[in-house]
């Protein structure tokens, strides 16, 4: 089992599943983070850390087509270990439904 990264992460990007991540399996898109399922060790300490409640378990129902993308990009973007600012917006986009076919990007992060 693993957790993965939804759409409720796109424009909020908080980061504060970064600060609790013992094994680094964060990575940073240009708005959303992912996780790289086969580092994921499944110790569950990031997902009451996302305000958003970005990251379900695999197991979810809805986490299916988080997976495969999570799994994807975790291959391209960089690494992420140390928590960075929230965009500034963030909250604004919490609530924000559809956000994955109106504003998310698959440009890596990092900058």
């Amino acid at each position: 089992m693993t957790y993965v990264v939804t759409d409720k992460c796109i424009r909020c990007k908080f980061m504060d599943c970064v600060a609790v991540c013992p094994v680094d399996c964060f990575y940073e898109g240009e708005n959303m983070l992912v996780i790289n399922p086969d580092e994921c060790i499944d110790c569950g300490v990031c997902e009451p850390e996302c305000p958003a409640a970005a990251i379900v378990a695999d197991t979810d129902p809805t986490a299916a087509r988080w997976l495969e993308l999570n799994d994807r990009l975790s291959r391209v973007w960089p690494n992420i270990a140390e928590k960075k600012e929230p965009p500034e917006d963030a909250e604004a986009w919490m609530d924000v439904d559809g956000k994955f076919e109106t504003a998310f990007s698959e440009a890596p992060g990092g900058a």
